[in-house]
């Protein structure tokens, strides 16, 4: 089994992803108390998919995140660079233009997508800045661009709270539901090394977008940060 370590070295966390395919939705669900689904019909909101746009939902893993925008009757399509993932999302939908790809180099030409989203896979890219022109470039200007990633509680008594769950409660829960616990410590400490809010809004206006904002859910244990390319 692979565990990653925070110097994100892309191989290591392609393979620590492989290893969690095929539970990882189901291990998400019970590591977030199911809040993950909430999150994700925020992100569905503020995408905002209309029939015909190109989508590109990178760090899309299974597939399961592009439902709902393909269920708009828009062209989605999902991208992430575990094969491990991607296989297993074309066993369960065999229909998705599942598609393997750097976040660092996407496989696409310039100006394609009408939006951009990225839930949850963010903080694993081992260079975020370039992530963030990478997904500058591929969209179409005055399109926009959603990233939904774990971030910092603002109530500090309830962030203390928080932290402790990570780091001593989440790898015995992880242990119990998943087939690689330690790639759960991994994604822990990456929550607590990320930057926080205006810290990744400003690494987004670094990048180029425009009318960067963003709205904490579930008391900032999530972050949905929103821009626009400009025209």
């Amino acid at each position: 089994m692979t565990r990653a370590t925070l110097d994100k070295q892309p191989h290591e966390v392609a393979s620590m992803f492989d290893d969690v395919a095929a539970n990882y939705d189901l291990t998400n669900d019970v590591l977030s108390l199911g809040q993950d689904r909430r999150w994700r019909k925020e992100v569905a909101k503020a995408v905002d998919a209309r029939p015909a746009q190109r989508i590109l939902d990178l760090a899309a893993g299974t597939g399961t995140s592009s439902l709902p925008f393909t269920a708009t009757g828009a062209y989605v399509v999902p991208c992430d660079f575990s094969l491990g993932m991607l296989r297993e999302g074309k066993r369960r939908h065999p229909w998705l233009p599942l598609t393997a790809g750097d976040a660092t180099r996407l496989p696409f030409a310039d100006g394609v997508f009408d939006a951009v989203t990225i839930s949850f896979g963010l903080r694993n890219v081992q260079d975020t800045g370039q992530a963030l022109r990478e997904l500058y470039r591929v969209t179409k200007p005055g399109g926009r661009v959603v990233i939904c990633e774990f971030s910092h509680p603002t109530w500090a008594p309830f962030r203390t709270v928080y932290e402790e769950y990570l780091m001593r409660a989440l790898p015995p829960v992880a242990r119990a539901v998943s087939s690689n616990p330690d790639a759960y410590v991994y994604l822990a400490e990456s929550i607590q090394s990320w930057p926080d809010q205006p810290g990744l809004a400003r690494q987004l206006q670094q990048a180029g977008w425009s009318q960067v904002a963003w709205r904490n859910l579930s008391g900032g244990i999530v972050a949905l940060h929103r821009g626009t390319r400009p025209l």
